[in-house]
């Protein structure tokens, strides 16, 4: 077991028992199902409001450019970042606590005592590659101050495994070492 990425974050008397790191590439969730279309939607009317506001003349197309960007960013740019996000994380379930390593945009580091755990689910796709998420999830709907988190999984406030391989014999892992935590 490589844990040279948490050992410096290792209890005394801790070990590594996995370690993993969420998939690389683009990332599609259940909520692409309503964040796709509308965003296509958006940006769809933006581009004729801008057309619009152009052939009216008065300077007012400057005004949609904002808006044009924003729903590129919404359309395709949250998953080229969400992409780069995942790329600096690194997660590992020790005997003691689940670890969340995270060095992009900025260094952050989240523990998790295996006998404090909330509740645990894990969700699971194609050959078993899934997501452990650890608490609550967010709402789509909800934006009290998650932020950009409903549109980008690496951003969500939630602790959470996202999209490692053998999701289910992880889950099971973390359900063994919390029994003997």
């Amino acid at each position: 077991m490589n844990d040279g990425e948490f050992s410096d974050r290792l209890l005394p008397g801790e070990r590594v028992v996995w370690s993993g790191r969420p998939a690389e590439g683009v990332l599609l969730t259940g909520r692409d199902a309503f964040l796709i279309p509308f965003s296509i939607l958006w940006c769809a009317f933006v581009v004729f409001w801008m057309f619009g506001a152009a052939t009216a003349g008065g300077g007012f197309a400057l005004f949609g450019l904002p808006f044009v960007a924003f729903g590129l960013f919404f359309s395709i740019g949250r998953f080229w970042v969400d992409a780069w996000l995942r790329g600096g994380t690194r997660y590992a379930v020790t005997n003691r606590r689940i670890l969340i390593l995270k060095r992009r945009p900025s260094s952050s580091f989240t523990s998790l005592e295996l006998d404090r755990l909330p509740q645990v689910q894990v969700s699971e796709g194609a050959g078993g590659k899934g997501t452990l998420r650890f608490g609550a999830p967010t709402s789509l709907f909800a934006f009290n101050g998650a932020g950009f988190s409903v549109w980008m999984p690496s951003l969500d406030l939630t602790p959470q495994f996202i999209a490692i391989p053998a999701a289910r014999q992880v889950f099971d892992l973390i359900q063994q070492q919390s029994r003997t935590a």
